[in-house]
Parts: structure tokens; sequence; C-alpha cells
């Protein structure tokens, strides 16, 4: 609820006009009625159920293709990126790109975390620039942060490439932008501010990037048999 509050005072302050898309992946009971009870009580808002659990990639997918706006800007529920850094997201699509992308590592990005996760940058953090590595060395040689949970795209290439994503789990980032970037679009990379609210464990995220480097695989094969075209 408190998120979604955010949310709604964010957008209700801009000058812009908007809607607001919620995918909902299944979930139990509270969460369904909360997500039903705002969507029902408030116009521009619209709620997208999956009858089963989907994932992610599925997920998002869905949000995109349903949205109706020149620009489409897709963030986590946990609102790890304050919904002010959305507006970072739309003066890069509106100065003419095809994708915005929240870059974490870039200089000017700020943090906020909590010392207790301060062990986190010897973990999950240096993991996860050793898989940025290998995004890079195999699909996505330009991109410094693949798995950003903020990324925005123009309808046009929210057209071309949600569509052909097969992905369904967290890989689907790297889908996304490998497809964009095989179609010649425009992609921008933005300093954000982003915040640390938990650390996955260690064991945890090491399942997660086998899986995810098995997803890179699964690109690749995808675009030799010509699925991105």
């Amino acid at each position: 609820p408190a998120a979604l509050a955010q949310l709604s005072a964010f957008l209700a302050m801009q000058p812009y006009s908007s809607e607001l898309v919620l995918v909902d992946d299944c979930s139990a009971e509270p969460a369904a009625k909360i997500l039903r009870d705002y969507a029902n009580a408030r116009p521009g808002v619209t709620l997208i159920r999956n009858e089963r659990n989907l994932g992610k990639g599925k997920s998002v997918g869905r949000g995109m293709l349903a949205g109706r706006g020149r620009f489409r800007v897709f963030t986590d529920a946990d609102l790890a990126y304050p919904p002010e850094e959305v507006n970072k997201i739309l003066r890069d699509l509106e100065s003419g790109a095809d994708v915005a992308i929240a870059c974490r590592v870039l200089p000017e990005s700020r943090y906020l975390m909590s010392p207790t996760f301060f062990h986190y940058l010897y973990t999950r953090h240096v993991m996860s620039r050793a898989f940025n590595l290998l995004v890079r060395a195999v699909l996505l040689r330009d991109v410094l942060d693949s798995q950003a949970g903020l990324k925005g795209f123009t309808a046009g290439a929210t057209e071309t490439v949600f569509p052909r994503i097969t992905i369904p789990r967290f890989g689907f980032d790297v889908e996304a932008l490998f497809i964009a970037q095989k179609h010649r679009m425009t992609m921008k990379q933005t300093a954000v501010y982003f915040r640390y609210d938990e650390e996955p464990t260690t064991v945890t995220f090491a399942r997660s990037a086998f899986t995810m480097a098995l997803d890179l695989l699964q690109v690749r094969l995808n675009d030799w048999r010509g699925r991105y075209d």
C-alpha cells in the first residue's frame, strides 16, 4: 500500500498525462485484494492479473504491451528506484532515445544502503559485476548495467521488442536489450538514485547467476535461429 500511495502522489504532481499499469503475477491474498481495490478506486490505473505465475519477464512484457502511452517505463514493485527517477528515463526518451536504461555503475549514481549491507559490496556486487562483464562480452558490448529494474521504451520500441521476448525469468532484461540492439535502436544509459533494502544470500544469488548464464545461451541460440528478426 505504501508503494502504491507513493506512485499515485508522484503521478498526480506531474505536468504530463499518465497511466499506471500494475501486473499481479498470481499473488495470494491479501496482496491480490490490495491491488484490486486500488485499481477499482482510481481512474487511470489498469490491473493485469496472471492466473498462474508467469515470471518477471512475462509479467513486465504484458504490462508494457498493455500500456497506451508514447513512452512506457517499467520499475520494480519495491520502488528501489524512487518514482522521481522515472523522469530521468522520460527525459532520455523525449530527447530521442528508443530505449533508456538506469545505470547504477555510472560515477554519478548514488546509493542508499544500510550499514548492515556493506558486505554486499564484496559478495553480490562483485558477482553482479562479473555477470555483467559476461553479458557485455557475449551479447551487449556497450550496456554497463543490464539488470537495473528501471527501463523505458518508446511505444514503437515496445511493440518491436516485447512480442519477441522468450525468457520468463530475470534474464529477460538482457534479451530485451539484445533485441533492441539487433534492431539498431538508440539506447541511453542514465545515472540514478538507488536504494538497497535487502540482500539475497550468496548461495541464492549464485543459483540465479547460473540460471541467467543459461538465459544468455538461449538468447544467442534464438538469435542464430532468427527468432529476433
